[in-house]
C-alpha cells in the first residue's frame, strides 16, 4: 500500500490545517461525482480518504507513524478497503461530514444524488439592500446635508410577524424531512445529512399561507424618511444607511440603504480631490501695488492678500479652507489661481497713461525666450 503522507502529498511532520488543505484540494480533483464513470478518480478518492481518516486523528496518525498501514485499529482495519457504506450523515462520528460538505455542499443538484423536493425562500436571510440616488449642488455636496427621501420598501408583515404563514391555521409535519429537521441524501457510496430547507430545520410547517402578505412575510411600505448625507462626498460616491433596506425573510437582519450622490458643478467653485479651487480676477494695479481682497470660500468670506507683483496664473493658497474628506475628517485647501484683467482700453486718456507707464519704467517679458 502506499504511503499514506505521499498520498496527501505531504511532509511526514506536515500540521493538521497542512493535511486538511490538502484533503480538499485533492477530494475536490478526484470526487467520483465530478468524475462520472472514472474508476481511477473514484480508486484515488477512496484511497485520499483512507488516508485522511488516519492522518487527521491524531491516535490513529501516532499508530501508522509508529506501525505503518498494518498496526493494530488504523483505518479500521480495513487496510485498502475505501469507504463503501459510510455515513456522513452524523457529523460528529465522521471526519469527513463537515469537510465534504463544505467542499462540495449537500448535492442537491447532484445527478448521482436523489434532491427532495425543496423550496427557495424557506431559510431566514438577510433583507435585499435598496439603491437609491440623490442629486446635490456643490455646497451640500461639501458641507453635508440632512434631508427627507421617500422610497418603497419591503417591511415585515404585522399580520404573519414575517413568517409568512396564518398563524392561527395549524402546524403540520414537514412531509421532506418528516419532521425531524434534517435530510440524508445518498451520494455514491457516501451518505450525507443537511439541515431541510423546506422547514428550515423545525421539522414542521404551517398549513396556510397568511392572507395579508401571502405568505412573503413582507409587505410593500412608501414613506419618507430623513437622511444625512455628510460633508465632502463627491460625485458618485456611496453612502450607506445600515437597516434602512428591505426587511429580512423570516426573521433574517435587514437590508442596507445605499445611496449613490450626483453633484451638479458651482458657478466658479472647482473640486480637485480635498482641495476647493478657483479662479481670482484682479486688476493690473492689484497685481503690481498687491491688494488684500474678501473672496468667498464653502465656509463664508474670508480674506486673501495679493503680493505685489503677482503674476496672472499664480496660484494663492489657504490651508484647511478645502472640503472635508468624510472618512478620515481632515480638510483640503482652498487655491485660488489669479487672472489679471486688464483695464479697457477705449478710453484715450488710459491708453496715453499705460504708454507712460512703459515709458518710465519699460521692460520686456518675454526676455528669457531669446537669450
Amino acid at each position: 500500500m502506499r504511503d499514506f503522507y505521499e498520498i496527501l502529498g505531504v511532509d511526514r511532520k506536515a500540521s493538521l490545517t497542512e493535511i486538511k488543505k490538502s484533503y480538499r484540494k485533492l477530494a475536490r480533483k478526484y470526487h467520483p461525482d465530478l468524475n462520472p464513470g472514472d474508476k481511477t478518480a473514484e480508486q484515488k478518492f477512496k484511497e485520499i480518504n483512507q488516508a485522511y481518516e488516519v492522518l487527521s486523528d491524531a491516535e490513529k496518525r501516532k499508530k501508522y507513524d509508529q506501525f505503518g498501514s498494518m498496526g493494530p485499529n488504523i483505518g479500521n482495519g480495513q487496510s485498502g478497503s475505501g469507504f463503501e457504506g459510510f455515513d456522513f450523515s452524523n457529523r460528529g462520528s465522521s471526519p469527513f461530514g463537515d469537510i465534504l460538505e463544505t467542499i462540495f455542499g449537500d448535492f442537491s443538484n447532484s445527478s448521482r444524488g436523489t434532491p427532495a423536493q425543496e423550496e427557495p425562500g424557506d431559510h431566514p436571510a438577510r433583507g435585499e439592500d435598496l439603491l437609491y440616488a440623490i442629486n446635490l449642488n456643490f455646497m451640500d455636496a461639501a458641507l453635508g446635508i440632512e434631508t427627507p427621501i421617500q422610497i418603497t420598501r419591503k417591511i415585515t408583515c404585522t399580520a404573519c410577524r414575517g413568517s409568512g404563514s396564518d398563524p392561527t391555521s395549524q402546524k403540520v409535519t414537514c412531509p421532506v424531512c418528516r419532521g425531524k429537521g434534517r435530510i440524508q441524501r445518498q451520494t455514491g457510496f457516501m451518505k450525507f445529512g443537511t439541515v431541510c430547507s423546506k422547514c428550515g430545520g423545525r421539522g414542521t410547517l404551517s398549513g396556510t399561507l397568511c392572507k395579508t402578505c401571502h405568505g412573503d412575510g413582507r409587505l410593500d411600505e412608501t414613506g419618507k424618511m430623513r437622511i444625512r448625507i455628510p460633508s465632502g462626498v463627491d460625485e458618485g460616491s456611496k453612502v450607506r444607511i445600515a437597516g434602512k433596506g428591505n426587511s429580512g425573510v423570516l426573521g433574517g437582519p435587514p437590508g442596507d440603504l445605499i445611496i449613490t450622490v450626483h453633484v451638479s458643478p458651482h458657478k466658479f467653485f472647482r473640486r480637485n480631490g480635498q482641495n476647493n479651487e478657483m479662479t481670482l480676477p484682479i486688476t493690473f494695479t492689484e497685481a503690481a501695488l498687491g491688494v488684500k481682497i474678501e473672496i468667498p470660500t464653502i465656509e463664508g468670506h474670508t480674506a486673501i492678500k495679493i503680493p505685489p507683483g503677482t503674476a496672472s496664473g499664480q496660484k494663492l493658497r489657504l490651508k484647511g479652507k478645502g472640503i472635508t474628506n468624510p472618512k478620515t475628517g481632515t480638510s483640503g485647501d482652498m487655491v485660488v489661481e489669479i487672472k489679471i484683467v486688464p483695464p479697457s482700453i477705449k478710453d484715450l486718456k488710459i491708453r496715453e497713461l499705460l504708454k507712460e507707464i512703459e515709458r518710465i519704467s519699460p521692460y520686456n517679458p518675454r526676455e528669457e525666450l531669446f537669450p
